[in-house]
Protein backbone atom coordinates (compact mmCIF):
# COMPACT_ATOMS: atom_id res chain seq x y z
CA UNK A 1 0.00 0.00 0.00
CA UNK A 2 2.90 2.42 1.38
CA UNK A 3 4.21 2.98 -2.23
CA UNK A 4 0.87 3.25 -3.84
CA UNK A 5 -0.48 6.21 -1.63
CA UNK A 6 3.46 8.28 -1.80
CA UNK A 7 3.80 7.61 2.25
CA UNK A 8 7.48 6.63 2.74
CA UNK A 9 7.64 6.47 6.32
CA UNK A 10 11.06 6.42 8.20
CA UNK A 11 9.94 3.47 10.83
CA UNK A 12 6.54 1.43 11.54
CA UNK A 13 5.61 0.77 14.77
CA UNK A 14 3.64 -2.52 14.93
CA UNK A 15 1.72 -3.52 18.08
CA UNK A 16 1.15 -7.33 18.69
CA UNK A 17 0.70 -10.77 16.47
CA UNK A 18 -1.42 -8.98 14.29
CA UNK A 19 1.17 -7.10 12.92
CA UNK A 20 4.23 -9.27 13.28
CA UNK A 21 4.90 -10.21 9.88
CA UNK A 22 5.52 -6.90 9.14
CA UNK A 23 9.44 -6.77 10.46
CA UNK A 24 9.58 -10.16 8.74
CA UNK A 25 8.47 -8.36 5.29
CA UNK A 26 10.74 -5.51 6.08
CA UNK A 27 13.88 -7.52 6.25
CA UNK A 28 12.72 -10.04 3.28
CA UNK A 29 10.66 -9.95 0.78
CA UNK A 30 10.89 -6.49 -0.11
CA UNK A 31 14.42 -6.05 0.34
CA UNK A 32 14.08 -5.93 -3.50
CA UNK A 33 12.26 -2.94 -3.61
CA UNK A 34 14.45 0.25 -3.05
CA UNK A 35 11.28 2.40 -1.84
CA UNK A 36 11.77 0.05 1.84
CA UNK A 37 15.66 0.29 1.82
CA UNK A 38 16.23 1.58 5.80
CA UNK A 39 13.03 1.16 7.12
CA UNK A 40 12.76 0.34 10.22
CA UNK A 41 10.30 -1.15 12.48
CA UNK A 42 9.26 -1.55 16.47
CA UNK A 43 7.57 -4.37 17.79
CA UNK A 44 5.64 -4.14 20.98
CA UNK A 45 4.41 -6.88 22.96
CA UNK A 46 1.15 -5.64 24.81
CA UNK A 47 0.41 -9.18 25.96
CA UNK A 48 2.92 -12.30 25.22
CA UNK A 49 0.17 -14.81 25.88
CA UNK A 50 -0.79 -13.96 22.62
CA UNK A 51 0.94 -14.91 19.41
CA UNK A 52 -0.71 -15.58 16.24
CA UNK A 53 0.26 -19.66 15.63
CA UNK A 54 -0.58 -21.23 12.34
CA UNK A 55 -0.21 -24.20 11.01
CA UNK A 56 3.03 -23.94 8.41
CA UNK A 57 0.84 -24.66 5.13
CA UNK A 58 -1.49 -22.58 6.09
CA UNK A 59 0.74 -19.68 6.95
CA UNK A 60 2.79 -19.92 3.86
CA UNK A 61 -0.50 -20.08 1.65
CA UNK A 62 -1.99 -17.06 3.01
CA UNK A 63 1.49 -15.09 3.50
CA UNK A 64 3.31 -16.02 -0.28
CA UNK A 65 6.19 -16.13 2.24
CA UNK A 66 9.23 -19.30 1.44
CA UNK A 67 9.40 -22.39 3.50
CA UNK A 68 13.00 -21.34 4.51
CA UNK A 69 12.04 -18.80 6.49
CA UNK A 70 9.98 -21.37 8.79
CA UNK A 71 12.89 -22.47 10.28
CA UNK A 72 13.31 -22.39 14.82
CA UNK A 73 15.85 -19.75 14.17
CA UNK A 74 13.05 -17.65 12.51
CA UNK A 75 9.10 -18.15 11.97
CA UNK A 76 8.64 -21.74 13.30
CA UNK A 77 7.93 -22.57 16.69
CA UNK A 78 6.87 -26.20 18.00
CA UNK A 79 6.61 -27.30 14.66
CA UNK A 80 3.88 -24.59 13.89
CA UNK A 81 4.23 -21.00 12.36
CA UNK A 82 4.26 -18.15 15.31
CA UNK A 83 3.42 -14.64 14.01
CA UNK A 84 4.90 -12.63 16.97
CA UNK A 85 8.02 -14.46 16.88
CA UNK A 86 8.65 -13.36 13.61
CA UNK A 87 8.27 -9.72 14.06
CA UNK A 88 10.34 -10.23 17.29
CA UNK A 89 13.04 -11.69 15.53
CA UNK A 90 13.28 -9.49 12.19
CA UNK A 91 12.10 -6.14 13.87
CA UNK A 92 14.96 -3.75 14.64
CA UNK A 93 13.44 -2.60 18.31
CA UNK A 94 11.48 -4.19 20.74
CA UNK A 95 9.61 -2.45 23.54
CA UNK A 96 6.99 -4.38 26.00
CA UNK A 97 4.24 -2.45 27.65
CA UNK A 98 5.84 -1.84 31.58
CA UNK A 99 9.56 -1.78 32.70
CA UNK A 100 9.51 -4.77 34.58
CA UNK A 101 7.42 -7.16 31.87
CA UNK A 102 10.59 -6.39 29.65
CA UNK A 103 12.17 -8.35 32.72
CA UNK A 104 9.74 -10.56 33.35
CA UNK A 105 9.34 -12.08 29.72
CA UNK A 106 12.80 -13.23 29.73
CA UNK A 107 12.22 -15.33 32.34
CA UNK A 108 10.25 -19.11 31.73
CA UNK A 109 7.28 -18.63 33.96
CA UNK A 110 6.14 -15.69 32.25
CA UNK A 111 8.47 -16.08 28.61
CA UNK A 112 5.73 -18.40 27.04
CA UNK A 113 8.27 -20.40 25.34
CA UNK A 114 10.22 -17.36 23.89
CA UNK A 115 12.04 -16.31 26.94
CA UNK A 116 15.23 -17.52 24.98
CA UNK A 117 14.63 -15.14 22.14
CA UNK A 118 14.12 -12.35 23.98
CA UNK A 119 16.84 -13.03 26.24
CA UNK A 120 19.30 -13.24 23.57
CA UNK A 121 17.28 -9.62 22.10
CA UNK A 122 17.29 -7.99 25.61
CA UNK A 123 19.60 -5.40 24.30
CA UNK A 124 17.74 -4.41 22.28
CA UNK A 125 14.34 -4.25 24.39
CA UNK A 126 12.82 -1.78 26.83
CA UNK A 127 9.81 -1.33 28.80
CA UNK A 128 7.38 1.46 28.00
CA UNK A 129 4.54 2.07 30.45
CA UNK A 130 0.87 3.07 29.02
CA UNK A 131 -0.91 5.77 29.99
CA UNK A 132 -4.06 7.16 30.56
CA UNK A 133 -6.05 10.06 28.74
CA UNK A 134 -6.45 12.70 31.85
CA UNK A 135 -8.41 14.89 29.94
CA UNK A 136 -10.82 12.34 29.24
CA UNK A 137 -10.82 10.61 32.52
CA UNK A 138 -10.85 13.52 35.23
CA UNK A 139 -12.95 13.42 38.29
CA UNK A 140 -13.09 16.89 39.09
CA UNK A 141 -15.08 17.12 34.81
CA UNK A 142 -16.46 13.20 34.49
CA UNK A 143 -19.96 13.74 33.19
CA UNK A 144 -20.17 10.06 34.49
CA UNK A 145 -19.97 10.57 38.23
CA UNK A 146 -22.41 11.37 40.81
CA UNK A 147 -20.67 14.36 42.14
CA UNK A 148 -17.12 15.42 40.72
CA UNK A 149 -14.02 16.27 42.88
CA UNK A 150 -10.60 16.67 42.66
CA UNK A 151 -7.45 16.57 45.09
CA UNK A 152 -8.31 19.24 46.92
CA UNK A 153 -11.56 18.41 47.28
CA UNK A 154 -11.94 14.53 47.61
CA UNK A 155 -11.95 13.99 51.12
CA UNK A 156 -15.84 16.11 51.19
CA UNK A 157 -16.78 15.24 48.10
CA UNK A 158 -16.04 11.46 46.71
CA UNK A 159 -17.89 9.52 49.63
CA UNK A 160 -20.99 10.94 47.72
CA UNK A 161 -20.32 9.11 44.84
CA UNK A 162 -20.25 5.78 47.07
CA UNK A 163 -23.86 6.67 49.07
CA UNK A 164 -25.12 7.00 45.49
CA UNK A 165 -23.63 3.99 44.26
CA UNK A 166 -24.49 1.74 47.18
CA UNK A 167 -28.27 3.04 46.43
CA UNK A 168 -27.82 2.38 42.97
CA UNK A 169 -26.82 -1.23 43.32
CA UNK A 170 -29.11 -1.77 46.54
CA UNK A 171 -26.05 -2.18 49.41
CA UNK A 172 -26.40 -1.41 52.51
CA UNK A 173 -26.41 2.68 52.40
CA UNK A 174 -23.24 3.61 54.98
CA UNK A 175 -20.67 5.66 54.14
CA UNK A 176 -18.73 3.51 56.82
CA UNK A 177 -18.35 0.52 54.46
CA UNK A 178 -15.09 -0.26 53.14
CA UNK A 179 -16.04 -1.13 49.30
CA UNK A 180 -13.77 -2.70 46.94
CA UNK A 181 -14.12 -2.39 43.43
CA UNK A 182 -12.92 -4.58 40.64
CA UNK A 183 -13.06 -4.03 36.93
CA UNK A 184 -11.76 -6.93 34.80
CA UNK A 185 -12.16 -9.86 32.32
CA UNK A 186 -13.13 -12.76 34.90
CA UNK A 187 -9.99 -15.41 34.10
CA UNK A 188 -7.15 -16.75 36.12
CA UNK A 189 -4.65 -14.37 34.87
CA UNK A 190 -6.50 -11.53 36.66
CA UNK A 191 -5.98 -13.97 39.76
CA UNK A 192 -10.27 -14.52 40.69
CA UNK A 193 -9.11 -17.87 41.97
CA UNK A 194 -7.15 -16.43 44.80
CA UNK A 195 -10.21 -14.05 45.60
CA UNK A 196 -12.37 -17.30 44.96
CA UNK A 197 -9.92 -19.38 47.75
CA UNK A 198 -10.71 -16.59 50.50
CA UNK A 199 -13.97 -14.30 49.82
CA UNK A 200 -15.73 -14.87 52.19
CA UNK A 201 -13.22 -13.79 54.77
CA UNK A 202 -13.02 -10.58 52.76
CA UNK A 203 -16.07 -9.36 53.07
CA UNK A 204 -16.80 -9.09 56.27
CA UNK A 205 -19.56 -7.17 58.43
CA UNK A 206 -17.67 -3.51 57.51
CA UNK A 207 -16.82 -4.76 53.86
CA UNK A 208 -19.27 -3.93 50.36
CA UNK A 209 -17.26 -6.12 47.50
CA UNK A 210 -18.23 -4.61 43.69
CA UNK A 211 -17.56 -6.29 40.53
CA UNK A 212 -17.54 -5.49 37.17
CA UNK A 213 -16.75 -7.39 33.98
CA UNK A 214 -17.60 -11.12 32.00
CA UNK A 215 -15.16 -14.20 31.32
CA UNK A 216 -15.19 -17.69 32.29
CA UNK A 217 -18.23 -19.19 33.89
CA UNK A 218 -17.20 -20.22 37.03
CA UNK A 219 -16.02 -16.84 38.00
CA UNK A 220 -19.26 -15.26 37.01
CA UNK A 221 -21.12 -17.29 38.65
CA UNK A 222 -19.16 -17.41 42.21
CA UNK A 223 -20.10 -13.85 42.03
CA UNK A 224 -23.23 -14.30 41.29
CA UNK A 225 -23.73 -16.73 44.27
CA UNK A 226 -22.37 -14.63 46.62
CA UNK A 227 -23.88 -11.74 45.21
CA UNK A 228 -27.38 -13.85 46.24
CA UNK A 229 -26.15 -14.50 49.74
CA UNK A 230 -24.76 -11.16 50.82
CA UNK A 231 -26.80 -8.91 48.89
CA UNK A 232 -26.32 -6.41 51.18
CA UNK A 233 -22.64 -6.33 51.06
CA UNK A 234 -21.36 -8.00 47.30
CA UNK A 235 -22.90 -6.68 43.37
CA UNK A 236 -22.19 -8.57 41.10
CA UNK A 237 -22.33 -7.05 37.49
CA UNK A 238 -21.78 -9.54 34.64
CA UNK A 239 -20.98 -7.11 31.76
CA UNK A 240 -19.34 -4.54 30.66
CA UNK A 241 -20.67 -1.11 31.87
CA UNK A 242 -18.61 2.15 31.02
CA UNK A 243 -20.86 4.36 32.48
CA UNK A 244 -21.00 1.90 35.71
CA UNK A 245 -17.37 1.38 35.50
CA UNK A 246 -16.53 5.10 35.90
CA UNK A 247 -19.06 5.66 39.04
CA UNK A 248 -17.04 2.34 40.59
CA UNK A 249 -14.03 3.95 40.19
CA UNK A 250 -15.09 7.37 42.02
CA UNK A 251 -16.90 4.98 44.48
CA UNK A 252 -14.81 2.49 45.75
CA UNK A 253 -12.55 3.27 48.93
CA UNK A 254 -9.87 0.47 47.21
CA UNK A 255 -9.30 -1.22 43.71
CA UNK A 256 -8.22 -5.08 43.80
CA UNK A 257 -5.90 -6.26 41.24
CA UNK A 258 -4.09 -9.82 42.66
CA UNK A 259 -2.92 -10.25 38.51
CA UNK A 260 -0.90 -13.47 37.88
CA UNK A 261 0.75 -11.48 35.34
CA UNK A 262 0.24 -7.86 34.34
CA UNK A 263 1.65 -6.35 31.45
CA UNK A 264 0.54 -2.94 32.28
CA UNK A 265 -3.01 -2.58 33.21
CA UNK A 266 -4.96 0.34 33.49
CA UNK A 267 -7.37 -0.03 36.07
CA UNK A 268 -4.72 0.86 38.45
CA UNK A 269 -4.18 4.19 36.66
CA UNK A 270 -8.09 4.85 36.44
CA UNK A 271 -8.01 4.00 40.78
CA UNK A 272 -5.27 6.45 40.55
CA UNK A 273 -6.49 9.14 39.26
CA UNK A 274 -9.66 8.85 41.00
CA UNK A 275 -8.29 8.92 44.04
CA UNK A 276 -9.10 4.73 44.97
CA UNK A 277 -6.67 2.92 46.57
CA UNK A 278 -5.00 0.05 44.39
CA UNK A 279 -4.21 -3.18 46.19
CA UNK A 280 -2.05 -4.94 43.43
CA UNK A 281 0.48 -7.82 43.20
CA UNK A 282 3.56 -6.99 42.08
CA UNK A 283 3.92 -7.82 38.55
CA UNK A 284 4.78 -6.09 35.33
CA UNK A 285 3.30 -2.55 35.22
CA UNK A 286 1.53 -3.05 38.84
CA UNK A 287 4.66 -3.02 40.00
CA UNK A 288 6.14 -0.46 38.15
CA UNK A 289 3.10 2.28 38.87
CA UNK A 290 1.73 1.38 42.47
CA UNK A 291 4.11 2.34 45.04
CA UNK A 292 3.78 0.29 48.56
CA UNK A 293 2.59 2.21 50.82
CA UNK A 294 5.39 2.75 53.98
CA UNK A 295 2.83 4.22 57.02
CA UNK A 296 6.30 5.04 59.13
CA UNK A 297 7.60 7.28 56.18
CA UNK A 298 3.90 8.15 55.18
CA UNK A 299 4.66 7.17 51.44
CA UNK A 300 3.24 5.11 48.90
CA UNK A 301 -0.03 5.10 46.75
CA UNK A 302 -1.18 2.10 47.28
CA UNK A 303 -0.91 -1.58 48.43
CA UNK A 304 0.89 -4.61 47.26
CA UNK A 305 1.73 -8.79 47.77
CA UNK A 306 4.65 -10.61 45.90
CA UNK A 307 4.00 -13.88 45.86
CA UNK A 308 1.20 -15.39 44.03
CA UNK A 309 -0.59 -16.84 47.33
CA UNK A 310 -4.19 -16.28 48.62
CA UNK A 311 -3.07 -15.34 52.18
CA UNK A 312 -0.86 -12.95 50.90
CA UNK A 313 -3.24 -11.34 49.65
CA UNK A 314 -5.99 -11.50 52.26
CA UNK A 315 -3.06 -10.40 54.84
CA UNK A 316 -2.64 -7.04 52.65
CA UNK A 317 -6.15 -6.43 52.29
CA UNK A 318 -6.78 -6.80 55.54
CA UNK A 319 -3.97 -4.25 56.15
CA UNK A 320 -5.33 -1.89 53.91
CA UNK A 321 -9.16 -1.98 56.10
CA UNK A 322 -6.62 -1.55 59.75
CA UNK A 323 -5.08 1.43 57.41
CA UNK A 324 -8.54 2.76 55.78
CA UNK A 325 -10.61 2.36 59.89
CA UNK A 326 -7.76 3.56 62.04
CA UNK A 327 -5.15 5.82 60.58
CA UNK A 328 -7.91 7.72 58.24
CA UNK A 329 -5.29 10.56 57.98
CA UNK A 330 -2.45 8.21 56.37
CA UNK A 331 -5.12 7.06 53.99
CA UNK A 332 -6.50 10.59 52.40
CA UNK A 333 -2.60 11.35 52.32
CA UNK A 334 -1.74 7.86 49.96
CA UNK A 335 -5.29 8.71 47.83
CA UNK A 336 -4.40 12.41 47.56
CA UNK A 337 -0.54 11.04 46.50
CA UNK A 338 -2.28 8.93 43.84
CA UNK A 339 -4.23 11.43 42.35
CA UNK A 340 -1.55 13.75 41.85
CA UNK A 341 0.97 11.21 39.87
CA UNK A 342 1.19 11.75 36.06
CA UNK A 343 0.42 8.85 34.58
CA UNK A 344 -1.06 10.59 31.08
CA UNK A 345 0.56 9.50 27.95
CA UNK A 346 2.27 12.62 27.52
CA UNK A 347 4.73 10.89 29.71
CA UNK A 348 5.19 8.07 27.87
CA UNK A 349 4.84 9.49 24.55
CA UNK A 350 8.32 11.55 25.33
CA UNK A 351 9.95 8.19 26.12
CA UNK A 352 8.52 7.00 22.57
CA UNK A 353 9.47 10.08 20.92
CA UNK A 354 13.11 9.89 22.46
CA UNK A 355 13.51 5.90 21.21
CA UNK A 356 12.07 6.84 17.84
CA UNK A 357 14.82 9.05 17.21
CA UNK A 358 17.75 7.01 18.90
CA UNK A 359 16.85 4.22 16.15
CA UNK A 360 16.79 7.46 13.43
CA UNK A 361 19.59 8.69 14.50
CA UNK A 362 18.51 12.49 15.31
CA UNK A 363 20.13 14.03 18.37
CA UNK A 364 17.49 16.64 20.11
Amino acid sequence: MLPLIGFQPHLIHCHDWQTGFIPVYLKTEFQGDMFFWGMQSIMTIHNLKFQGIWDVKTMMGLTGLPKSLFTPDKLEFKKDANMLKGGLVYADYITTVSDTYAQEIQTPFYGEGLDGLLSARHFDMQGIVNGIDYDLYDPSTDPKLFVNYDADTFRRKKVQNKLKLQEMLGLDVDKRQYMIGMISRLTDQKGFDLIDYCFERIVDDNTQFVVIGTGEERYENMFKYYAWKYGNRVSANICYNSDLAQKLYAAADSFLMPSRFEPCGLSQLMALRYGTVPIVRETGGLKDTVQPFNEFENTGTGFSFTDYNAEDMLYVINYSKEVYFDKKALWNKMAERGMRMDFSWRVSAGRYEGLYNYLLGITV
